[in-house]
């Protein structure tokens, strides 16, 4: 993305204008994106609670997300609370087991994603002490290439499960979503498929410059965005 495009960005403040227009009120807005949210140290965050979210993002991809969440604490006791070496301990025939587990759901491919995203996490967690402190010490003006590093290495965690899932385990990430890439796509920012490395590398941009001329997290600042385009206009009154 030119120098010239950046310097040329909309202002966010008219972002938020637009947004406060639509949801009812700039404080109203901000109180929905979060923008005082305390932020979390993911550092500190376990292992087995990262293999944990990852899983149930993928379970929740293309489901019934409440099925998901009434389901889970199955998937905890079925999983071991999703601790890590007891994850990579279990034999093929273990495996096949748990993926007939009644207390799950039960998808064989997706089960299996919990092995493969053990083993990722357990290899990261040996060259940095944890996967935490991994993520923590990934640049922070490049959340995409943490995006892009789940979806190589990790199992079914491409698209939009991956960042979603950081999001819930409180890293600040950006989201694409649809009224996001529209935005991107109105104000003529990106012309070709959203997950092309030049429309990724100038959304990326867009984000930082953002943030850079307004001190909000990615957090935030995706969600305002989002208020301020599509269908989405009744706000909290």
């Amino acid at each position: 993305m030119s120098s010239e495009t950046l310097k040329n960005l909309e202002s966010f403040e008219d972002i938020i204008a637009r947004a406060a227009e639509r949801k009812g009120g700039r404080s109203i807005v901000m109180a929905m994106a979060g923008a005082n949210e305390p932020k979390i140290d993911v550092s500190k965050i376990p292992d087995d609670r990262w293999l944990a979210q990852f899983s149930k993002q993928i379970f929740q991809s293309g489901f019934v997300w409440r099925v998901v969440e009434q389901k889970w604490p199955g998937f905890e006791d079925t999983f071991f609370n999703f601790d890590i070496e007891k994850m990579l301990m279990m034999h093929d025939e273990m495996w096949e087991q748990k993926c007939k587990d009644e207390r799950i759901i039960r998808n064989g491919k997706k089960v299996m994603t919990i092995k493969d995203n053990a083993q990722m996490i357990y290899e990261v967690a040996a060259d940095h002490g944890s996967f935490g402190r991994f993520v923590a010490k990934w640049p922070k003006d490049d959340v995409i290439g943490l995006w892009n590093y789940l979806k190589k290495h990790g199992a079914r965690l491409g698209g939009n499960t991956g960042p979603y899932a950081l999001r819930f385990l409180g890293v600040d990430t950006f989201l694409i979503s649809r009224d996001n890439e529209a935005y991107f796509r109105a104000y003529k920012l990106i012309d070709g498929g959203i997950n092309t490395k030049k429309s990724q590398s100038t959304i990326q941009a867009c984000f930082n410059h953002w943030q850079a001329e307004t001190g909000l997290s990615f957090n935030a600042l995706s969600r305002i965005l989002s208020f301020s385009v599509g269908d989405n206009v009744v706000g909290i009154r």
